[in-house]
């Protein structure tokens, strides 16, 4: 019987159980071959336009932004002028590094705080004579704010763009209290600022004043009028202070070539004023809430005009970004008796308030209104807050800081 079951013979391998070859390595490109990779059909002039572009992208992207997102750090709005001023729709100046002298002020703070909305790097230099730290407190983390104690009597260097020259006492309660001293800031302040403005090639911005008239001849007055003004009296050191600012302004503009623009401003009311400043809307106000009799100096029938902070500040910064140097009325032309003003605070503030008449104060002038005929030509500005608007306002932040005493 034939054997069924045989032995299978030894066989090779089968190639399907054959150990596969090891793969060569492939070739590393030469240098030579990367190159002609890249020369080959134009790619080297797609590669350089792609960087083109990218690098045309990113540098344009701060200008080309219309409507930046409210959560970056650098958002900021639109200049409310921008339109009416020559400027495209949609387009946002530069950030830019600004100084404001005076900045812990009552106007400078407000200031700040525009500055630092629309993207700018903001430096305040103040020596904190009327000036607050608390004014400026909510900037101090922002990495685009520094806070200086300097007094700019002193020479200070600095490297900036823009120069806002706010500083020096401007109600005459502090301007009195060192009348020298008042009108070195407005003397060798102004002066020290102007250097630095030369030196440095930056734009210069005085902020004057309405006082620069005295006790005027004309009325409204117009940038035109000289003014009447005592040289010798208790209020001249911040009267012929802000004169002789002016006139170093000029002088630096017409022999140092240094870009220049001065703004006079008129009587301003709003949140952050000093409570016993002695300026009229801050001691009626003050005095109505803390049930005193507001004091009225002579028969109360002077006049002064009065302006919401945020119209001065809409108007300081219209002028630095204008080609136009000045000077400038910068006020509300509506005018009011002093009466008429204790009047309304007492609408605002207590109907019962009552009024103690005191002789008025010497040099006090008898009228004041800005003629701003010249500023709506030029700089497409007027205010817009009116006095029944604004005072509500000054009265939460005074009542605040009252009950806090």
């Amino acid at each position: 019987m034939k054997q069924l079951h045989k032995s299978s013979p030894t066989h090779a391998p089968s190639p399907a159980h054959a150990p596969a070859p090891k793969a060569a390595k492939p070739a590393r490109p030469g240098p030579r071959s990367w190159i002609g990779y890249i020369l080959r059909e134009q790619r080297l002039l797609f590669v350089l336009l792609g960087a083109l572009i990218a690098s045309t992208f990113f540098l344009l992207r701060p200008y080309l932004s219309l409507s930046p997102s409210s959560h970056l750090p650098d958002a900021r709005p639109l200049f409310s002028f921008a339109a009416r001023s020559g400027v495209p729709a949609g387009y946002r100046p530069p950030p830019r590094r600004v100084v404001v002298t005076g900045g812990a002020g009552f106007v400078g703070s407000h200031l700040v705080d525009r500055l630092l909305e629309q993207g700018d790097s903001v430096i305040v230099v103040d020596n904190f004579f009327t000036g607050r730290k608390e004014n400026v407190a909510h900037h101090l983390r922002n990495p685009r704010f520094e806070l200086l104690r300097h007094d700019v009597v002193e020479p200070i260097l600095l490297e900036v763009d823009r120069i806002y020259h706010l500083a020096c006492p401007a109600s005459p309660v502090h301007y009195k209290y060192n009348p020298i001293k008042t009108i070195k800031t407005n003397v060798m302040g102004t002066l020290n600022m102007l250097g630095l403005a030369k030196r440095i090639g930056a734009r210069f911005l005085l902020t004057s004043t309405s006082e620069v008239y005295g006790d005027p001849l004309e009325h409204p007055q117009k940038e035109t009028y000289w003014g009447h003004v005592n040289p010798i009296g208790v209020r001249s050191c911040y009267d012929e202070g802000k004169r002789t600012a002016e006139t170093l302004t000029m002088d630096y503009h017409r022999g140092g070539g240094v870009e220049v623009r001065i703004a006079r401003i008129f009587n301003t009311y709003g949140p952050r004023m000093c409570l016993d400043d002695g300026r009229v809307v801050s001691n009626f106000v003050a005095q109505a809430l803390r049930r005193q009799p507001m004091t009225v100096y002579g028969d109360g029938k002077q006049t002064r005009s009065f302006q919401y902070v945020s119209d001065l500040v809409a108007g300081l910064m219209a002028l630095m970004e204008s080609d136009h140097i000045g000077p400038f009325n910068l006020g509300n032309p509506g005018e009011f008796t002093m009466l008429e003003l204790a009047q309304v605070v007492k609408e605002t503030i207590d109907p019962m308030a009552t009024i103690e008449f005191k002789p008025n104060t010497a040099d006090d002038p008898h009228m004041r209104k800005p003629d701003i005929t010249k500023a709506k030509q030029l700089l497409h500005w007027e205010p817009k807050v009116s006095l029944k608007e604004g005072l509500p306002l000054m009265v939460t932040d005074f009542r605040q800081r009252i009950s806090d005493e």
